[in-house]
């Protein structure tokens, strides 16, 4: 049953590779990186309004940029927007047995300028972590991409 499930995993995770954006960048199969097609702050208020859109919800966003400038410290601009489904998460909460992956909740997408004067989107690649995890907080995980990743189309 084990090896049922992970092969499923690697297939869901392989196909949504194969149909990612071709302005997708994977670093070592753990983060996803996007280019938006907006500029920085729009592609903020644009996710933002998604995520609600969607029913989730902003649970906090980090201004990076500020909390370096706070410390004397010059960065460009980058945010990080905490996200959070209340039925993926109790999913993993409600049981003993799958809170060992909280350390994964919120779901985290990082918004950020780079020199070249463009904005990305970067993400956790779950998929890949859930073929380690297994059972339901992998389904959960995956469902819980998928549905971050449709938030995503509206600034990629």
């Amino acid at each position: 049953m084990k090896i049922k499930q992970l092969f499923t995993i690697f297939l869901i995770s392989t196909s949504l590779m194969v149909t990612a954006q071709t302005d997708v960048t994977e670093k070592s199969g753990v983060m996803i990186e996007s280019r938006s097609k907006y500029d920085f702050d729009k592609t903020v208020d644009l996710l933002s309004q998604s995520i609600v859109e969607k029913g989730w919800k902003v649970t906090t966003i980090h201004d990076l940029q500020e909390t370096m400038k706070k410390n004397s410290k010059e960065v460009l601009p980058v945010k990080v927007i905490e996200l959070c489904n209340p039925g993926h998460a109790y999913q993993i909460l409600s049981k003993d047995t799958q809170r060992d992956v909280t350390p994964m909740l919120p779901c985290r997408v990082s918004v950020y300028e780079k020199a070249d004067g463009k904005t990305y989107v970067s993400r956790m690649n779950a998929p890949a972590f859930a073929g380690m995890i297994g059972g339901d907080a992998a389904n959960t995980m995956v469902q819980a991409f998928n549905e971050t990743e449709e938030m995503l189309k509206s600034v990629l």
